[in-house]
């Protein structure tokens, strides 16, 4: 593919910046613009795109031969052929099955009968020639229906070209044919509609080797007539003849650059025109695209490099075999974990915080403060068989004999169970304060993948050190259990003992106990009014309409829960107070992501409103553990068997021989366990973490900073265990290598521009004439003719073939290298000694002698004929100076 040098000359300077972009891994956005040409039927926009990119292979012919969108993808590639969208997998080398494919293709969907149809042809041209651009051929606008052609044919290809034309990103080529009225253009005004401000639209003229003799469009190619901002080209596409004599495009461009050399009213400007001409343009304004993308491409460079700066400074005198690096790297990352374990348990703080969940020390701090002291409150037992157990605990300690006291052994005995009861949660608070420790050394040994083995080896020690200390950290816990177990201190001040009832009356000593017990536990769970939680929350058990699905701002206090509308707590939706509340789990639904808990009450009464419980629902299972126990601390528990177990005790109970006496026993056994059981889980929530942060964490923190270091050197050969791991050999070299990619993109910017020079878009101009009417400026209006309309024509039958008039506002004459201004006619060469002539002139655009009467038209006309062979001998006569010849 060959023709366009302008695109053969852009080619190397994107493919440098495609290679050094594609060494950085940087995708190089340049999305060079579309071109697509608009225009009437048979203007000759197809030999305009078939002239830009140098290739014969789009269908010709006369009347409507392009009849659906052409989308020509020219994609850079070491080796030429095309390949259509339609038929992936096919080939073409040969540009003539591309023709005949592309009119298959056109009569498969529209019918051979002139049909026309919105669904484009995508065709790729692969090329080491080309850039990677995209190029659309449209259908011609045309006005009659024809063949299969609907009856709104114009407005449907109208509507079909402004889909393409209207981004911001194509190129219009407006093309018109010299031989019709340019102020009628169909290709003008659709280019004005999608680009009012002119900024992307190019005329073409075509087909001025098919104008009338003596006429010609030198007015309209020099932009004084209907101007554009871009203005025109003129270009000389190949005849039919040529077509079917397979006249290549290079001697096409030959003769078009010797047409425009030789005909009079072009030669002056024929620099400006023909298709390498239009193809300067075009590859202009690619240039212009690529140069406005540099500053953001060097801008994107630059930055990166600055971020590489620091790292590839240590790696420039890295030499991976020095021994002393080795030491001194090694020492560094044992250093380094040991500040970020502190950091991490310690929560004093790094650039690396995490924002997305709990961590560390963080985490710990909520196992030991609200996950443990639930898992105590929420152990469930039978309310119904612990009084059954007490009740035989009783009755076999009285033995035959029938009892006057309550016995303290069987406290003694009810309690112990209890006591035991208490290892579960505090060895379930071991094991996962141990597994957040192993995340947090696997985390910090991260920073060592550098030397797989030294990070491997490291978290080894340290794992195997916190297995050690949690083995003495349970068996320090049970321990502490076990001394519960071995002395029920009855004189505990928090006690309610037997001493304050012990003689008084049976119902007096077992109210006495029971108020006792109450008293100790609303004030034990009463904080004064304060808040304990704020957090978003939905209501899961409300309908869709009464705003069940929404989240509302939850303020938790220690004696009320109430809702609003956002965290600004203006709108209160309700507010619900705690007393007798108690508290439960939801099963999750199948589809629900939300994790659901109720608030209840054990007495069947109603919540809120007409619900018997208030579902509320949140996002994590580690936010529903921590409402619970923010509604643990506001003294609402969680459901236990024997909420449901309470409701059958009466009627069970009632049922059995337990006389009143040993049922007031039962009840003050109750209660007596439930105080003293108060006292033991307070002094184990309080120790289990003591224990914990003493055998564990802080004895971990310990090994790391004064231990670990000689473990290492214990462990084996350091040279092996500071061996760099294959990823990170790698790691340096691509490190290197896009910092060298980067500074070398850099200077490929620098170069190429220094090596293109961007075009400024030219000022703007008045072409209010394309949104006037349809109709071409009469004569002897203001407005610009046409150039159809008013193309410079003879002015008689008689003055066939004369040179053209010598125009009276300094018009240059043609082929003269100077270009003398021809002095006006003496009164001796008029005939008949009329007086002088007036000398034409053209303001706006038309000719001074259109207004004259029709005699001194005449006269008007016979002395311009007599001036310009006057001019045309001066010409003569200096070609023949300088040896050319005419």
């Amino acid at each position: 593919m060959a023709g366009n040098t302008g695109m053969e000359q852009l080619i190397p300077i994107v493919n440098k910046l495609q290679d050094a972009f594609t060494q950085l891994g940087v995708h190089m956005q340049l999305d060079l613009p579309q071109i697509a040409v608009v225009g009437g039927q048979s203007a000759g926009k197809s030999s305009v795109l078939e002239n830009f990119v140098g290739r014969d292979f789009l269908p010709r012919g006369s009347g409507i031969v392009t009849r659906r969108p052409l989308i020509l993808q020219l994609i850079y590639h070491p080796h030429e052929y095309g390949e259509f969208l339609h038929k992936k997998g096919d080939r073409y080398t040969n540009f003539d099955e591309i023709r005949k494919e592309i009119e298959a293709d056109t009569d498969r969907i529209t019918g051979n009968n002139k049909g026309i149809s919105n669904l484009p042809i995508n065709l790729r041209v692969y090329s080491p020639n080309v850039l990677n651009l995209t190029l659309i051929d449209l259908p011609g606008l045309t006005k009659v229906p024809v063949g299969d052609q609907p009856q709104d044919i114009e407005q449907q290809i109208r509507n079909m070209i402004m889909t393409y034309i209207s981004k911001d990103s194509c190129l219009i080529l407006a093309v018109s044919p010299a031989n019709s009225d340019l102020a009628n253009s169909d290709a003008l005004k659709l280019s004005k509609d999608a680009d009012p401000d002119g900024l992307r639209t190019i005329g073409v003229i075509t087909k001025l080797d098919l104008m009338d003799e003596g006429t010609d469009a030198r007015d309209v190619l020099e932009n004084k007539l209907l101007p554009l901002r871009r203005g025109y080209v003129g270009v000389v596409n190949r005849s039919q003849k040529d077509i079917d004599g397979k006249k290549d495009i290079k001697a096409a461009m030959a003769a078009e650059r010797k047409f425009f050399l030789a005909h009079p009213a072009y030669r002056h400007v024929a620099d400006r025109m023909g298709t390498p001409y239009l193809q300067r343009v075009l590859n202009q304004q690619l240039t212009n695209h690529i140069r406005e993308t540099l500053p953001s491409l060097r801008d994107k460079l630059q930055k990166q490099l600055l971020a590489m700066e620091k790292e590839v400074e240590q790696y420039k005198h890295f030499r991976p075999d020095d021994p002393s690096i080795k030491t001194k790297a090694m020492l560094q990352m044992i250093q380094q974990l040991q500040n970020d374990f502190e950091r991490a348990i310690e929560g004093s703080g790094s650039a690396a915080i995490n924002t997305n969940e709990l961590s560390g020390g963080a985490k710990i701090n909520r196992l030991f403060h609200e996950r443990f002291p639930y898992e105590i409150v929420r152990m469930e037992f039978d309310e119904k068989e612990l009084r059954r157990e007490i009740a035989f605990a009783i009755r076999n300690i009285h033995g035959i004999r029938v009892g006057l006291f309550t016995p303290d052994m069987a406290f003694d005995a009810i309690v112990k169970g209890q006591i035991a009861r208490l290892k579960e949660p505090s060895l379930k608070c071991v094991d996962l304060v141990v597994q957040e420790l192993t995340n947090v050394v696997r985390a910090c040994t991260l920073k060592m993948s550098r030397y797989p083995r030294l990070q491997e080896e490291t978290e080894r020690i340290i794992t195997t050190h916190i297995r050690e200390r949690e083995q003495i950290c349970k068996e320090s816990i049970l321990l502490m259990n076990e001394c519960e177990l071995a002395y029920m201190n009855t004189n505990h001040e928090d006690f309610i003992g037997f001493a304050k009832y012990q003689y008084q009356s049976s119902n007096s000593s077992c109210r006495s106990a029971q108020q006792t017990s109450e008293t100790s536990s609303k004030s034990g769970r009463k904080l004064g009014n304060q808040v304990i939680r704020k957090g978003y929350m939905s209501i899961s058990n409300l309908g869709f309409m009464k705003g069940g699905s929404r989240d509302y701002w939850f303020v938790l206090t220690s004696e009320s829960l109430s809702w609003f509308k956002d965290e600004e707590e203006r709108d209160k939706k309700y507010m619900l107070m705690l007393d007798g509340l108690k508290i439960k789990d939801i099963e999750q639904g199948f589809m629900s992501r939300r994790h659901v808990f109720a608030l209840y009450n054990p007495d069947q009464r109603n919540v809120y409103k007409d619900y018997k419980e208030l579902q509320l629902g949140v996002e994590t299972q580690d936010d529903m553990d921590s409402w619970k126990a923010s509604f643990l601390r506001a003294g609402v528990y969680p459901e236990k068997v024997s909420d449901s177990a309470n409701g059958e005790e009466g009627s069970s109970e009632g049922s059995t021989s337990m006389d009143p006496q040993l049922e007031r026993q039962v009840e003050t056994i109750r209660n007596l366990v439930d105080s003293y059981m108060k006292i033991v889980t307070k002094t184990t929530r309080d120790l289990v973490p003591k224990s914990l942060m003493h055998l564990m964490i802080n004895n971990t923190k310990e090994f790391i900073n004064g231990e670990l270091l000689a473990h290492l050197y214990a462990s084996g050969d350091q040279s092996s265990m500071m061996e760099e791991s294959p990823e990170e050999a790698r790691k340096r070299e691509e490190m290197l290598r896009m910092y060298h990619a980067c500074k070398e993109a850099l200077k490929i910017i620098g170069d190429v521009s220094m090596a293109t020079v961007t075009t400024p878009m030219p000022p703007p101009v008045k072409d209010d004439w394309l949104s006037t009417g349809q109709d071409s400026p009469k004569i002897g209006q203001s407005g610009p003719p046409s150039p159809g309309g008013s193309m410079r024509k003879p002015i008689s039958a008689n003055v066939s073939r004369a040179p053209p008039p010598v125009p009276g506002g300094g018009r240059p004459a043609p082929a003269i290298p100077t270009r003398p201004t021809p002095a006006p006619p003496t009164r001796q060469g008029n005939a008949g000694g009329l007086p002088p002539p007036l000398i034409p002139s053209r303001p706006g655009g038309g000719s001074g002698i259109t207004n004259a009467p029709l005699p001194q038209r005449v006269q008007q006309a016979a002395m311009n004929a007599a001036a310009g062979a006057a001019v045309n001998a001066a010409a003569n006569e200096l070609f023949s100076s300088f040896g050319f010849k005419k």
